[in-house]
């Protein structure tokens, strides 16, 4: 253990760890919420064409990533808006045009190859550098100041947009953020669980504290912390087992997510007897269940 924390490259691979930890579920609650948990793999797809670019302009492909990606997320959120019937058709154009655009334009650079984007695809932890650090921490920061800074207002909006609108809050432009956040997010994350992967780690750990939170505050508290444990643990078992860390850190939360739902279920059925008894006998039909939300609970946050 102490050789690896005096090792130059897992050193920085835990601190993108931790930070993609954070980040993912941060913004993975609110996609959730919107029933989007399939954004992230969508992004995903779409900064591939920014890794290309990254090779081809022999820029940092992270940053052109970040860019290419939130103008895809843009795009997305669009022609989610505006698309109608035809805009599932559009969504896959872009979606696999991304993945294409990326393999295209690697190739054509002078420095990379299709071998390039495995690291980039599933995470890598001997490829993080100095310079990669400093892109994600900088994202991270981003992503972290907006998702608890404007947490009731994106979760007004996640929760009910009309409602929302009505109260006098800027619905399109809260839209927009997230699908900016969750390109950011995507480009913090792609280093270390990879772009293929990166979904699963904002959308699992949600789901696993949704098993036990009754509210969004809990919620977001619990996401992130299993979020950051199957972040470093993934992390630290690829180093000594020699095994893809995307992969390693996805299966763990899968795990969690698996432990917490067969936790739940007792309970829930424990805190059913303790309404019950609490009420004299009388059943309490309004009372939630474990993963389920509480407006009332969820806005205190």
């Amino acid at each position: 253990m102490i050789e690896m924390l005096q090792s130059p490259f897992m050193q920085r691979a835990l601190i993108a760890a931790l930070l993609v930890g954070i980040t993912a579920p941060a913004v993975g609650i609110y996609l959730v919420q919107r029933r989007q948990a399939l954004m992230g793999d969508g992004i995903g797809h779409v900064a591939m064409t920014g890794v290309g670019l990254g090779f081809l302009m022999s820029a940092n492909p992270i940053w052109m990533a970040t860019l290419v990606s939130v103008l895809g997320a843009v795009l997305m959120e669009l022609i989610r808006t505006y698309g109608r019937t035809r805009g599932d058709i559009a969504l896959a154009m872009l979606f696999y045009g991304g993945m294409a655009g990326g393999v295209l334009l690697i190739e054509l650079s002078d420095s990379g190859s299709t071998a390039n984007l495995t690291s980039y695809l599933f995470g890598s932890l001997s490829t993080v550098s100095d310079g990669d650090v400093t892109a994600i921490v900088l994202l991270a920061a981003f992503v972290v100041a907006v998702s608890l800074g404007l947490r009731r207002q994106l979760f007004a909006v996640s929760q009910d947009e009309e409602f929302a609108r009505v109260t006098g809050l800027p619905v399109r432009a809260l839209n927009l953020l997230i699908a900016v956040t969750a390109a950011v997010t995507v480009s913090v994350a792609m280093r270390v669980v990879g772009l293929l992967l990166v979904s699963a780690l904002m959308v699992v750990p949600v789901a696993a504290a949704q098993q036990l939170a009754r509210s969004f505050k809990a919620t977001y508290a619990l996401a992130v912390g299993i979020g950051v444990v199957v972040a470093l643990t993934g992390t630290t078992t690829s180093y000594f087992q020699d095994v893809p860390p995307g992969a390693t850190i996805v299966m763990l939360a899968i795990g969690v997510f698996v432990l917490l739902t067969a936790l739940a279920a007792p309970l829930a059925r424990r805190r059913a007897r303790a309404l019950d008894a609490d009420s004299g006998g009388g059943a309490d039909c309004t009372a939630p269940m474990p993963g389920s939300r509480r407006p009332n609970d969820d806005v205190k946050v």
